[in-house]
This record gives C-alpha cells, sequence and structure tokens, in this order.
C-alpha cells in the first residue's frame, strides 16, 4: 500500500511526500471531472508529467469504467480517479471497478466518504476528499482521509458555494499536516505559484483542462469556455432541478451563464413547478446536452474561464502551469532587501 512516509529527523514537508508517493514531476492534477475527465486527458496529464484523474459520473457502466480507465493508465503513469461519495451510498460497484485498474489516488467527495474511503484503503490507493468548508474540513482530518482538497467556490462544477479558495486554503494548512491541494479558480502559472507559495501540496485544475483537446466535452463546450470570460459564471441548481438529477440540495454548481440560467436561476421554486408539471423542459435540456447547446445546456466551468483557452493540449497546458516556479522566484527577488 502506497503510504505516505513518516516524519524523520529532518521534516519532509507534505508537498514532497505526496510527490515522492505519487510519482509526479509537476504539482498539477487535473480535476477529476465527470464528462470532461476521461481516460485520454488523465492520461496525457499523466504523461506530461502531472498527475491524471479519470472523472466517474452517476451513471457510468462497468463497459465505460473498464475502457476509460485502461486509457487512464496506459501512459504507464501514476493516475488515479474521482467519484461522488452521494453516488456509492447507493451503490460501491462503480468503486470496485476502477479499483481493479490499479489507480495510485481516489477522491471520494460530496457526501459521507465512510465505507468507500476503507475500501480505497483496502486497495492499497491514498484516499482525498473535496472539502468546500470548514465542517467538511473536520470531516477530512479524521484517519480514513489521506489528502485534502480544498474546493473554493470559485470553482466549476458541483460543490458548495461558501468560502473562497484562499480562506479554506489557509485554515486546512493551519489544522492539519496532511498534504493539502488546492482547487478553484486556478488556471495560471501566476494562480499556482500562489497556492503552492501559501503550502498547498499541488493544485486542482479544473476548467482549463476541461477546454483541453483531450478532453470529452463536446467542441462547442471547449469554445463556449474559451470564449468566456471571469464574471460569465454562476452558481445555481437550476440544471439539475431541470434535468431532475438528485444532487444533494448543498452541492449546486458553478456553470457559465446561458439563455436557460437567465430565464430559471433566480425563480427555482418556479422552476420546480414547471418541472413537476411537464417533461417538456426536461426534455429540451436533455435534447441540448445531446446537441452540445451551450445556450440552453449546463457548461460546468469555473472562474478561470476567463482566463483559459480552447485548443491547447494537456502537455501544453501543464508546461504553462509548470513556469510556477520562475514567479516564484521573481516574487522572491522582488522582495528581497540587502
Amino acid at each position: 500500500m502506497p503510504e505516505l512516509p513518516e516524519n524523520t529527523a529532518v521534516s519532509i514537508h507534505p508537498a514532497k511526500k505526496l510527490q515522492q508517493v505519487l510519482g509526479y514531476a509537476e504539482p498539477i492534477f487535473n480535476a477529476s471531472m465527470a464528462g470532461a475527465a476521461g481516460g485520454a486527458l488523465a492520461a496525457a496529464v499523466s504523461a506530461a508529467g502531472g498527475f491524471g484523474m479519470l472523472g466517474i459520473g452517476g451513471n457510468t457502466t462497468k463497459e465505460w469504467i473498464d475502457g476509460e480507465a485502461a486509457i487512464a493508465a496506459s501512459s504507464g503513469r501514476p493516475w488515479g480517479a474521482g467519484l461522488m461519495a452521494w453516488v456509492l451510498d447507493k451503490n460501491l460497484d462503480p468503486l470496485e471497478q476502477v479499483l481493479e485498474h490499479g489507480p495510485s489516488f481516489v477522491c471520494i467527495s460530496f457526501g459521507e466518504p465512510g465505507p468507500a474511503a476503507a475500501l480505497v484503503h483496502e486497495s492499497g490507493a491514498l484516499t482525498g476528499m473535496q472539502v468546500g468548508n470548514a465542517a467538511e474540513l473536520s470531516r477530512a482530518l479524521e484517519d480514513d482521509i489521506d489528502v485534502v482538497i480544498c474546493r473554493g467556490n470559485e470553482g466549476g462544477g458541483h460543490g458548495r458555494n461558501e468560502v473562497s479558495t484562499l480562506p479554506l486554503l489557509q485554515l486546512a494548512l493551519e489544522k492539519t499536516n496532511k498534504p493539502v491541494i488546492a482547487a478553484g479558480g486556478l488556471a495560471t502559472s501566476a494562480g499556482v505559484a500562489a497556492v503552492l507559495g501559501a503550502g498547498a501540496s499541488a493544485a486542482w485544475i479544473g476548467t482549463r483542462f476541461a477546454a483541453a483537446t483531450e478532453s470529452m466535452s463536446h467542441r462547442n463546450i471547449k469554445d463556449a469556455i474559451g470564449a468566456a470570460g471571469i464574471d460569465d459564471t454562476i452558481y445555481t441548481r437550476a440544471f439539475d432541478i431541470a434535468q431532475r438529477i438528485d444532487w444533494p440540495v448543498e452541492y449546486g454548481g458553478r456553470a457559465l451563464r446561458n439563455d436557460f440560467s437567465d430565464n430559471w436561476a433566480e425563480d427555482l421554486e418556479a422552476l420546480g413547478a414547471t418541472v413537476d408539471a411537464s417533461d417538456a423542459l426536461t426534455d429540451s435540456i436533455n435534447e441540448a446536452r445531446a446537441k452540445a447547446d451551450p445556450s440552453l445546456a449546463p457548461v460546468y466551468a469555473g472562474q478561470s474561464a476567463g482566463l483559459s483557452a480552447a485548443g491547447q493540449s494537456a502537455a501544453e497546458i501543464v508546461a504553462d502551469l509548470a513556469r510556477f516556479r520562475s514567479v516564484l522566484q521573481q516574487a522572491a527577488q522582488r522582495w528581497e532587501f540587502a
């Protein structure tokens, strides 16, 4: 079982511990985004020196998991997977299936990770948990979680909307010696430098990788992300209500604003009544998703959409983010005094 090395007489920083155990060269993880982070993206990120993550959605089949996990492992480099705790509460099969492919790291988030975390540990992999507030952070400090991922409300996709990345990261670093990964609003080498300089072990990047060439997202979705600004997102449950998806109510989603959110995000009660009365709205959203129509379908993206471009490969993105070293060096020189 991979274990974080014990402290010796010379203290080893948690960031170095995690790097030693998981074997990445660059402290860059692609977020485990269901629908975007497939095997090709995970493999490309790992091959480029980062740590590739596979996103396991709520309706994935055994065949899909087997196929995508095999691709994720094809780089020959360590890789990981992310799953939703509230889905695993009903059925642990998706987790058992992905564990058969030997991931080094598994992130169990959005709910109580208990039995799932125990299963990951039995497999020999490290267990991570995304946290979005102080209560979730306290849960992640228990012994069954090895790595804490602080996801601020700037991040895209589902999560909490309570605390931004830097305050949450600072709190986590005060509370634990476990490796802490920062997530939410990160898309450039300067952003990576900021969280690593603060003490994070790595940066968890979602939106920029969602627009990468290896992402499973449709070209229309990638182009919409590339065209968005930093103030073009909205946090809402409207898309889940319209699609009748049973995400726990505390986990809304940050997505690009579009015609649908403009019409419904401010009146969820009326939206719920409309969905209850007819299938028409749900059918229209599902059709828009099938056609990748960003005017109606959810395009889950964080505020860093305004810092992301479509058409870049995962390797190009990792190489660009890896320039964090020069950013940190320049910052250190800027504040040196004779």
